[in-house]
């Protein structure tokens, strides 16, 4: 008796102490009609395809569905208390420019907070954010 609670203490500091992480299986879909910027590289408006790497959970890949655009994108998963209503890609706008902030999959609580760059940081702290958001679909 005394092993199995010692197991289990065990198996919840671990699970406990597991980073957040934010899953999107075989990616979101979505589209957009301004261009934005996705870490350090500005994406013409269009549609995009938004996957997992291989490479670090951390990552993501953001690539237009006609190959031609591709980004790497650093993120942070985030949580919600309520599972989200709808699959979305949120953005903040700093005058006439979109950055991308967030990527939502319908029924899950945990997302992906797109890093805020250096340049996202210096508008902000000159204006407010605009959020706005465009649907997306589970791929």
């Amino acid at each position: 008796m005394k092993s199995l609670c010692k197991l289990v203490v065990t198996m919840v500091t671990l699970l406990s102490a597991m980073p957040l992480s934010a899953q999107i299986g075989n990616g979101v879909d979505f589209t957009t009609s301004f261009p934005f910027f996705a870490g350090n590289t500005k994406l013409p408006a269009g549609s995009y395809k938004v996957i997992e790497t291989n490479l670090d959970p951390t990552i993501l890949l953001i690539e237009s569905t006609n190959g031609v655009h591709s980004v790497y994108l650093d993120i942070t998963p985030t949580e919600t208390e309520q599972p989200h209503p709808q699959s979305n890609v949120t953005f903040h706008k700093y005058g006439g420019i979109d950055y991308l902030n967030q990527i939502w999959v319908q029924g899950e609580r945990s997302g992906m907070q797109a890093d805020p760059t250096k340049a996202e940081k210096k508008a902000a702290a000159s204006a407010s954010a605009e959020d706005h958001s465009v649907p997306a679909k589970k791929r």
